[in-house]
């Protein structure tokens, strides 16, 4: 990176308090060992998610999400994105789901990836790194 590019920006965020934190906390060291530059706010509601990622001008935004209630969740922040016109924005999505059903209906969202227990974290850095995104940022 040449001094005059910008590092990329991650938000990090667990919009519910499930008790759930290590994985965001694993992950977040993991992009920041890689170089991006990591704004990590632990529990944000939806709302508050979408008003940092604005107010941060972050290029990804990464949900931990560990409940019944992923689905609706990553609905409500894709919903909210597009209202505030940050749907440009790249959303990845970490933690435990009930079943592929569940991943793709995230996708299908609009999710850029769905990241379940166990993926590598080199297979997470990668992905945003080479996103097209990103890479447009």
């Amino acid at each position: 990176m040449t001094s005059h590019e910008r590092k990329i920006r991650v938000l990090m965020t667990k919009p519910n308090m499930d008790g759930h934190w290590r994985g965001a906390y694993v992950v977040t060291q993991a992009l920041r060992d890689a170089g991006m530059e990591i704004i990590y706010v632990g529990y944000s509601n939806t709302k508050a998610t979408v008003e940092l990622a604005i107010q941060e001008d972050v290029d990804v935004i990464g949900l931990s999400l560990h409940s019944c209630d992923n689905v609706a969740i990553v609905s409500d922040v894709m919903r909210l994105m597009k209202e505030k016109g940050i749907e440009d924005r790249l959303v990845v999505v970490g933690g435990v789901f009930t079943s592929k059903e569940e991943i793709m209906k995230i996708k299908e969202l609009g999710a850029a990836e769905v990241f379940p227990p166990g993926s590598p974290l080199d297979d997470i850095v990668d992905f945003i790194q080479s996103n097209p995104l990103i890479s447009q940022s």
